[in-house]
């Protein structure tokens, strides 16, 4: 499975999805989007949208992309990836 980066049209259509289903959800701050994560029970985070520049994290996106599509059944952008995983990522985004 190779990694494949998203467009800047593809990143568009996710922060617009985004900022749409925040409206409905409790506020994000500006500069952040909420993101369901977890392979069973999803928890929601909310990350910095510079994350969407680094090559790991749209990795994860790919991946939600192949299993669920932009059109998730349940409205939201759900990251299938173990939950430990995703904390150690935006932890090492974090720090550098």
């Amino acid at each position: 499975m190779g990694i494949r980066f998203l467009s800047m049209v593809q990143a568009k259509q996710i922060l617009k999805l985004l900022s749409l289903l925040s409206r409905n959800r409790t506020e994000v701050p500006k500069g952040h989007f909420a993101v369901y994560v977890g392979e069973f029970l999803k928890k929601r985070y909310v990350v910095p949208i510079p994350y969407l520049n680094h090559p790991s994290f749209r990795s994860l996106l790919c991946q939600a992309e192949e299993e669920f599509g932009f059109t998730h059944p349940m409205g939201r952008l759900t990251i299938p990836c173990n939950e430990d995983a995703f904390i150690d990522l935006t932890s090492q985004l974090n720090e550098s």
